[in-house]
């Protein structure tokens, strides 16, 4: 995956969840998102799904252990965007 999506999926992150004191290029590319990672909540993950699935073009399953599974972290969530978004990235 390019480093140009995993620069892309952290600027959405921030930007989508208005992280104040977070830059893109402090999230850690592996870390998980949720608990002890990044430490989002649930509230977080709807409008981060919200917002990668309006700037990436990605499907939104309704399982919730697949959601999980690509949401684990931004290199996780990058490989499920170059697998099935757009491929503009727009």
């Amino acid at each position: 995956m390019s480093e140009d999506l995993i620069l892309e999926v952290k600027r959405t992150i921030v930007e989508a969840l208005n992280l104040e004191d977070i830059t893109a290029e402090d999230i850690d590319t592996e870390a998980p998102l949720f608990s002890e990672g990044l430490g989002l909540d649930s509230i977080d993950a709807l409008e981060l799904g919200l917002a990668v699935k309006n700037r990436f073009g990605v499907p939104m399953q309704e399982d919730s252990q697949e959601v999980r599974k690509n949401f684990y972290s931004v290199a996780t969530l990058a490989r499920y965007i170059e697998e099935n978004g757009r491929s503009d990235g727009r």
